[in-house]
């Protein structure tokens, strides 16, 4: 065990001190690392071993100045989700995983509808090449890959152009 582990263990417990301070440091300290959605704030601050009020509290001062935002949150992450070849029902589900409401979701995904077929085919050429499917075995092997990268099975499908 590190001294420093010794040390901080070692503190007697002070509950009489006010931890917002302590609770917005480490909020700001995760944010400058990267965007974080309220609720991945909420759960990360809660495991260092916080009250719930003082998490609410300065939460709710982080998105008022504008610091913690999950339509911001969104929209980047799904430019760099769909930048590296994964669709909208894989992405959909990594933002509700990161407590995303699905209103600002459905919001953010909109203006990318008309994208998700160049985005499909990119992914595809990327992994397999421009050369369609030899035979009925390989198709099946696209789609899989495409379906886990989460795009739907009528893009896949309109995409491979599968004609038995």
């Amino acid at each position: 065990m590190s001294l420093r582990t010794q040390l901080h263990r070692s503190r007697p417990l002070d509950r009489d001190r006010d931890p917002t301070p302590e609770v917005e440091r480490l909020a700001l300290k995760l944010l400058a690392a990267r965007e974080h959605s309220r609720a991945e704030l909420e759960r990360k601050l809660a495991e260092r071993g916080f009250d719930q009020l003082p998490i609410e509290r300065v939460l709710d001062r982080l998105e008022g100045a504008g610091l913690v935002d999950d339509t911001r949150v969104a929209a980047h992450y799904i430019r760099e989700r769909a930048g590296k070849g994964f669709g909208p029902l894989r992405i959909r589900g990594e933002l509700r995983q990161k407590g995303v409401a699905d209103a600002i979701v459905d919001r953010a995904l909109e203006p990318w509808r008309d994208e998700w077929p160049a985005c499909l085919a990119q992914a595809h050429d990327r992994h397999f090449g421009c050369e369609p499917p030899a035979d009925r075995a390989e198709f099946g092997r696209r789609a899989r890959f495409l379906e886990q990268r989460g795009f739907t099975a009528e893009s896949i499908r309109r995409f491979l152009r599968w004609d038995d």
